[in-house]
């Protein structure tokens, strides 16, 4: 059984008013890469007239045209149709991990209401990535049962040593960083009872807007007052390596303007740089990349899934790292952007993975 949440959102004056934004952000897309209305209203299966209706609708509750339909030079959206677009994106970005755990949570929840089925369920904990998400699409299309939790790093490796998940994901940059990294997780890891599963190496940088109009080349453009950054959660993996990232450069948070804002994941970061609202986060190659953003790279880390080394012979387990050694698995992981799949699905002890 498989549950699908998405977020859904809509315009309004009043409750007799109201544009349900689905619809019109398919059309508006349609018309962005077509450039041309009717093109765009066959693409999604509407008359011209149905989809020329829809716009003016749109547009007359928003008192302001979001199609420039000049005649003999195609259709182009103006600048507000753009920022609905954009608006639609980076809702998607922060809901969706958040939406996504919610709808694991209920399925197990439907689950224990139904007679007991063959199987166990693999408890996943961990912080959103894109190699996590391809991991989980691979294990249900197995059909295997998951219960995802997308929770930050810290939260992860907590739950696993209570005894909440089978699988806890986190991150530790590679290099001068990785000692003080991995030192805070053995709050929780202990040696004799835990292992390690290496899921990916990836690229972590800065994300600046389109184009970089504020000319940003490194982290000591954060000190500048006209530069806004976008931060991410306390307790994530990618907060602790701005923490340690600024710290080495000597700037301090309260130089930072931004510093205290926050977004939840690498995809929601590049949503709200993407959207004009900061000028710089820092996050993963992958994420800029799908928004179309200039990438900085600053320093690689290892992704890792922590379990108990009593449940490395259970048969469900067995299969996870099975498919994550799998040839089909590794390729997706090396096809994401800044991530390099050389020993996915390697087990190895504490020690081994850090030197130690």
């Amino acid at each position: 059984m498989r549950i699908q949440i998405t977020p859904h959102w809509g315009v309004a004056q009043d409750a007799d008013h109201m544009v349900d934004t689905t619809a019109l952000l398919t059309l508006l897309a349609a018309i962005q890469e077509s450039g041309a209305i009717a093109q765009a209203a066959r693409s999604v299966g509407l008359s011209y007239r149905h989809a020329w209706g829809q716009v003016k609708r749109a547009e007359q509750l928003f008192g302001h045209p979001l199609v420039d339909a000049g005649r003999g030079r195609g259709s182009t959206l103006t600048p507000l149709a753009e920022k609905l677009i954009w608006a639609d994106k980076r809702i998607s970005a922060r809901l969706s991990p958040l939406l996504s755990s919610l709808a694991s949570e209920l399925e197990n929840e439907l689950d224990r209401a139904l007679p007991p089925r063959p199987g166990s369920t693999l408890r996943l904990h961990a912080s959103h990535g894109f190699a996590v998400a391809a991991l989980v699409e691979k294990l249900e299309a197995a059909s295997l049962s998951v219960e995802l939790r997308y929770r930050n790093s810290f939260e992860s490796v907590s739950a696993l040593a209570r005894g909440e998940c089978d699988l806890a994901g986190f991150h530790v940059p590679i290099g001068e960083f990785q000692s003080g990294a991995a030192q805070r997780y053995m709050k929780w890891l202990k040696p004799g009872a835990h292992s390690l599963v290496h899921l990916a190496v990836r690229t972590q940088g800065l994300f600046v807007a389109a184009g970089n109009p504020k000319k940003i080349r490194s982290l000591e453009d954060l000190r500048r007052a006209d530069v806004r950054f976008v931060n991410r959660p306390e307790g994530s993996g990618t907060r602790m390596l701005t923490e340690l990232l600024l710290k080495k450069a000597a700037i301090t948070p309260a130089e930072v303007t931004g510093y205290d804002s926050a977004e939840f994941t690498h995809a929601a970061v590049a949503a709200y740089i993407a959207s004009g609202m900061a000028d710089v986060g820092i996050g993963v190659q992958t994420a800029a990349q799908r928004f179309g953003l200039p990438f900085i790279p600053l320093v690689k880390e290892r992704y890792f899934f922590a379990l108990t080394k009593a449940a490395q012979n259970e048969p469900t387990m067995k299969t996870v790292l099975a498919l994550m050694q799998s040839p089909a698995y590794r390729s997706t992981v090396a096809s994401l952007v800044g991530y390099e799949a050389g020993e996915t699905g390697r087990l190895l002890s504490v020690a081994e993975a850090f030197d130690s």
